[in-house]
C-alpha cells in the first residue's frame, strides 16, 4: 500500500520552459503526503496520537520546556496574549496595559494583542535586522509598558538574549513571534526559546509546511495548562489529574484552536528534514547574492539581509533593500519583475501603520519616529527563496532581471 502511494506521489522533474520565480515552491516531498496518506487511510483525523508526538520531537529538538500545536501561527499568538490575560494566569495583564509592538509586523502579531484588551504602541526597528532591538526597546518603555512582542524575521533576530535580560529586570513579558525564523540559533540557543510565550507556523511558504498548522511555547506547566484549555473550548479534558464526573467539564474560557491530525504528520514529516531544507536555502540564497555582485551590471542597487552577530540563520524568503536613490522606481520595478513572472510582497507586511485597518482602532504610534521602519516600507520588497537547488540558469536570468532596476 505505501508503495503504490510513494509511486502515485512521484514528482515528475519536467523543467518548465518559461521562467517562474514564485514567492514560495512546491516543499512537499512524497514521503510528507504519504504520511499524510496514512492519516486519511486510518479514519483519525481529529487531533490524536501524531500530534502529541509531532509536539513532544520538535520540543525536544528545540529544547523547549512546553509546546502545543495548533492550527496556525496566528493561533499561537493569540493564545499566548489571552493566556497572558486570563484569570487563572498569575500577575496576568490588565485590560489596558501597554504592550511594544514592532510596526514592521504580520497583522496577526497586532491584532491579539489589541483582542486581548491590551494596549499596544507600534514602535520603530532595527535597520540590519528588521526586528527590535534593546536601545528602541529602551527608548518607548514607560511605567506603562507590561509587556514586549518581539518578531523574529525571516530567519534572522537582533540582541534576543539582552532583551530578555531587560524584560526579566523591568517584570515585564517578552512573547516571541518565531513564525519566520524556525531553525534559527542565536548563541547557539534556538529562537523561539526566550520568550515567556513562543510562537511558530509552519504555514506553505514558511521553513517547514504542514499546509496550515503552528505550535506554541511557553516556560512552566501552569502556563501549558492554560494554553492547554484555551486551545479547546475551556474544558478540563485531558488536563484534571482527578477522574471527571462528567464528560463535559468546562473551566475557564476558549476557542477551537485544535489542528488536524493530517497536519501534525506532514509536519513531523517536514521537521525532520528541516536541517536540509534550511541547507538548500543558504546555499541559493549565497549564489544570488554573489551573482548579483559579481555581474558587470552590478552598481550597489541594492541593500542586501545578512545575520545579526552571534545568529546562525535559517532562512526564509530573499528580502532587498533599495538603494535610496531608486526609491521613485520601486513601484515600477515591481511591476516589471511580476509581468516576468518574478513574484514580489513586501517585507512581512511594511510599515503596518500604513495599512488601512490601522485606521479603525485608537493605535498609539508616531509616524515620524519610526524612521527605519518607513525605510524598509519605501524601499524593501522580497522575493522567494526556494527549499530545491536553484540552477546555474535561473540565477544568471534572476540576476539580470534583478539589475534592470537601473534601465527603468
Amino acid at each position: 500500500m505505501k508503495n503504490k502511494i510513494l509511486k502515485l506521489l512521484e514528482k515528475k522533474n519536467i523543467e518548465n520552459k518559461i521562467f517562474n520565480y514564485p514567492l514560495h515552491d512546491d516543499a512537499l516531498s512524497k514521503e510528507d503526503l504519504a504520511e499524510g496518506f496514512k492519516v486519511l487511510v486510518s479514519r483519525q483525523l481529529t487531533m490524536s496520537k501524531k500530534t502529541k508526538e509531532f509536539e513532544d520531537y520538535f520540543r525536544k529538538k528545540l529544547k523547549l520546556k512546553y509546546c502545543l500545536m495548533v492550527n496556525s501561527g496566528s493561533s499561537a499568538n493569540l493564545l499566548s496574549l489571552f493566556a497572558l490575560t486570563n484569570p487563572k494566569k498569575k500577575n496576568r495583564l490588565k485590560i489596558g496595559d501597554e504592550c511594544l509592538v514592532p510596526s514592521v509586523c504580520w497583522s496577526t502579531s497586532l491584532w491579539p494583542v489589541i483582542q486581548a484588551g491590551l494596549k499596544p504602541k507600534l514602535i520603530d526597528v532595527d535597520l540590519n535586522s528588521f526586528s527590535l532591538s534593546l536601545e528602541i526597546i529602551k527608548k518607548n518603555f514607560t511605567k506603562k509598558t507590561k509587556a514586549i512582542i518581539l518578531i523574529n524575521v525571516l530567519g534572522n533576530t537582533s540582541d534576543i538574549d539582552e532583551i530578555r535580560r531587560f524584560a526579566t529586570k523591568k517584570k515585564v513579558y517578552l512573547i516571541e513571534d518565531n513564525c519566520e525564523s524556525l531553525g534559527s540559533k542565536y548563541r547557539n540557543k534556538y529562537l523561539g526559546s526566550f520568550g515567556d510565550f513562543s510562537s511558530f507556523s509552519f504555514y506553505y511558504s514558511h521553513q517547514i509546511t504542514s499546509g496550515e498548522g503552528g505550535m506554541v511555547a511557553c516556560k512552566n506547566k501552569s502556563d501549558y495548562l492554560l494554553l492547554k484549555t484555551l486551545r479547546a473550548h475551556g474544558w478540563d479534558r485531558d488536563i484534571s489529574k482527578h477522574k471527571q464526573t462528567k464528560n463535559f467539564n468546562f473551566i475557564n474560557s476558549g476557542f477551537n484552536l485544535r489542528p488536524l491530525e493530517i497536519s501534525a504528520a506532514i509536519g513531523l514529516s517536514q521537521f525532520k528534514r528541516l536541517k536540509k531544507m534550511m541547507a538548500v536555502r543558504a546555499f541559493n540564497r549565497d549564489m544570488l547574492i554573489n551573482s548579483i555582485k559579481k555581474s558587470v551590471n552590478w552598481n550597489n542597487q541594492f541593500n542586501f539581509f545578512y545575520p545579526f552577530k552571534n545568529v546562525k540563520p535559517s532562512w526564509f524568503g530573499f528580502p532587498i533593500l533599495l538603494n535610496p536613490k531608486l526609491i521613485k522606481k520601486k513601484e515600477k520595478f515591481m511591476s516589471f519583475l511580476n509581468k516576468n513572472n518574478v513574484e514580489t510582497r513586501p517585507i512581512i507586511s511594511g510599515n503596518f501603520v500604513n495599512q488601512p485597518a490601522i485606521k479603525l482602532y485608537n493605535i498609539n504610534f508616531n509616524k515620524k519616529k519610526l524612521i527605519n521602519a518607513n525605510q524598509i516600507d519605501k524601499r524593501g520588497f522580497f522575493i522567494g527563496l526556494p527549499t530545491i537547488k536553484l540552477s546555474n540558469k535561473k540565477i544568471k536570468i534572476l540576476t539580470e532581471l534583478l539589475l534592470r532596476i537601473s534601465h527603468i
